[in-house]
């Protein structure tokens, strides 16, 4: 989805959201993530502008008063967090981790397969089909990507065939390159 993200090919605009707008943002943010409630105010300031970026694709994102893209939205779909606001609040999102040998395959942006997550190094909260949750790696103490579930946590147990998760965000991806509104990718 954000593999080969650019600020010039792909932002159309960037405006400021009106005040009931963002409102409404607040409140789905809130919905979506309870665990985040007691930190919205740091989020998403009530006093402060907040600005979204429309994309190609049907995508926006949401930037929060410093510039930094911290959730992103596919037409009317959820919120979904970025890699770097799951890394400052870990634990809104149910917990995947893949085995080791997955790693490379899931930071290129291949979705994750249920052999990876059922194997003696993988790990699930249960969760039902089409949820958001946090990929981690074995041995690895930050998420390393975020994607919504394909099938239940019930179901890639008793199948463990084909693709469990699909991959939204990774770790290097172009929205993790492109970490503020008007900065370069590094």
């Amino acid at each position: 989805m954000w593999r080969k993200f650019t600020k010039e090919e792909h932002i159309r605009s960037h405006a400021k959201v009106k005040s009931s707008e963002q409102r409404g943002i607040r409140a789905r943010v809130i919905e979506q993530y309870p665990a985040l409630e007691e930190h919205i105010e740091d989020i998403l300031p009530k006093k402060s502008d907040l600005y979204v970026c429309k994309c190609t694709e049907s995508r926006q994102v949401i930037l929060d008063p410093s510039g930094e893209f911290i959730f992103f939205q596919c037409r009317s779909g959820p919120f979904i967090p970025t890699l770097r606001l799951l890394h400052r609040y870990p634990d809104i999102l149910p917990k995947y981790q893949v085995d080791r040998g997955a790693i490379r395959f899931v930071l290129s942006g291949a979705n994750i397969m249920s052999p990876g997550l059922t194997s003696t190094g993988g790990r699930m909260d249960d969760v039902p089909a089409e949820s958001i949750i946090a990929v981690y790696a074995e041995g690895k103490e930050h998420a390393l990507a975020i994607g919504v579930t394909t099938l239940s946590t019930e179901t890639i147990r008793s199948e463990n065939k084909g693709v469990a998760v699909e991959n939204t965000h990774y770790l290097k991806d172009g929205l993790w390159l492109l970490r503020r509104h008007g900065e370069a990718a590094a």
